[in-house]
């Protein structure tokens, strides 16, 4: 298959790297240093090649909030036939904009990422395919990446949205409000310490992307159930209650197992 790749950040750069091992492979970054390391792919100078290379399928990796503004620049060079995808993290107006183009399409979002995983095993991480993608194409990811035994999830644009909203606002906002009460002061904790590197981990990441996933409209949501815990927390510790405290921590013991 011939596919244009677009934005070759982390997440292009891998795709690049995965996909050329068995399709003709184009990529186009305005940051011409990302595209010089990737190999086996063929670098677009400007965004009209990409009608001379005549793509079958395009993947749109550019930044979240980038990203309906590149497929409006991009898609008039593609074939009327050719696929347009999407590794979003949140898709907020992307459904809107996939109804108007009218273009078949396929919405993605590979739950994992240089910070945290191991990106040449990925066995234990996941990926979400949105239901109202083409089937065809739908078909083509399940088969990419199934083989490279990743978890795979189907949602709708709104169930993933929701999802995302408990699955990525709640252990952000804890990082995020971790690394508000730290400071220069050194601690020898080994707990402490991991909550450290994770939260360093996320604070490398894109502001826009961090932003973009608190600003999901269910954020709030979550957020507001964030707080309620952390005041019947404050709560259990002002009264010194041994019992209830037991009854607490057998519950969340029961949370995360």
């Amino acid at each position: 298959m011939k596919i244009v790749i677009l934005g070759i950040g982390n997440m292009g750069s891998w795709l690049a790297k995965e996909l050329s091992k068995e399709n003709e492979i184009a990529i186009y970054d305005q940051d011409k240093k990302k595209t010089a390391k990737v190999k086996n792919a063929k670098v677009l100078s400007e965004l009209s090649e990409i009608k001379e290379f005549g793509p079958e399928m395009l993947v749109n990796a550019v930044s979240l909030q980038n990203t309906i503004e590149a497929f409006e620049s991009t898609v008039k060079y593609t074939p009327e036939e050719c696929v347009i995808c999407d590794v979003a993290s949140i898709k907020k107006d992307l459904p809107g904009y996939y109804k108007k183009c009218g273009r078949k399409f396929a919405s993605l979002h590979p739950m994992f990422g240089p910070t945290f995983a191991n990106m040449d095993s990925l066995k234990e991480e996941s990926l979400v395919i949105i239901k109202e993608s083409d089937g065809q194409a739908a078909n083509f990811f399940r088969w990419f990446f199934g083989r490279l035994g990743l978890k795979l999830f189907e949602y709708t644009f709104k169930e993933h949205d929701n999802m995302m909203a408990y699955s990525l606002t709640t252990p952000f906002a804890a990082s995020l409000v971790f690394a508000a009460c730290v400071d220069d002061t050194t601690v020898p904790g080994t707990t402490f310490a991991r909550h450290r590197k994770l939260a360093k981990g996320l604070l490398s990441e894109d502001d826009h992307l961090l932003a973009e996933v608190l600003f999901n409209p269910e954020s709030i949501g979550q957020l507001e159930r964030i707080t309620s815990r952390l005041e019947f927390l404050k709560h259990v510790i002002r009264d010194k209650d041994y019992d209830e405290a037991r009854k607490f921590f057998d519950k969340l013991r029961k949370n995360i197992e």
